[in-house]
């Protein structure tokens, strides 16, 4: 999705784990946020944090991003005939984003499931969050084992155009923290 984040520098990334694992198809969807704003990822008014992990709910956080983006990919998995939505929120190591909660999840599927001509007619939609109950040193050793490298992937919330990350963001925080505890070789290459 290009809902007018701070870069799309994931997207190119997306786009190039979707070929390197050939994928069957890959689109991208324009949507401009920008438009809500309130979130230091759609307004560049608002600064990314970088003096650490603060409690409560970040600024990073889009308002209803998930819940905008499932309801899209609801929009095309009807259309497609497809039985399942995938998503990779992940709420054990969250930044405190209350729509990557388990609960959450759960709700947008019951009502996916009312909302839809393919339920009414028999053929539920399930919302499937693989990572939601995984902590990011599990995510980074699935990553290998999988074969994905780490290192094509970007979760910074300001990388540099090549993709690096600043390494000091919330996002840079959490991934380094993963690595760590999965004790495996951070090969992200930070800024900072």
């Amino acid at each position: 999705m290009d809902y007018g984040q701070r870069h799309a520098i994931e997207i190119e990334a997306a786009a190039r784990i979707a070929r390197a694992f050939g994928a069957a198809g890959h689109r991208i969807q324009k949507l401009d946020l920008t438009q809500i704003g309130g979130s230091a990822l759609t307004d560049r008014s608002i600064a990314v944090p970088v003096s650490g992990i603060q409690p409560g709910i970040p600024v990073t956080y889009v308002p209803a991003r998930n819940t905008i983006l499932l309801s899209l990919a609801l929009g095309w998995a009807e259309v497609l005939g497809a039985r399942h939505i995938f998503v990779g929120a992940n709420a054990v190591d969250y930044s405190g984003y209350p729509d990557c909660r388990p609960e959450y999840l759960r709700a947008f599927e019951q009502m996916a499931n009312l909302a839809t001509k393919a339920a009414v007619e028999g053929r539920t939609i399930g919302v499937r969050a693989p990572l939601v109950d995984l902590s990011k040193a599990a995510i980074v050793r699935l990553a290998l084992e999988l074969g994905v490298d780490p290192a094509v992937t970007v979760s910074c919330y300001q990388p540099d155009e090549g993709g690096g990350g600043c390494g000091v963001c919330d996002a840079c925080r959490i991934r380094k923290a993963g690595f760590e505890a999965a004790a495996v070789p951070d090969t992200t290459r930070y800024t900072e």
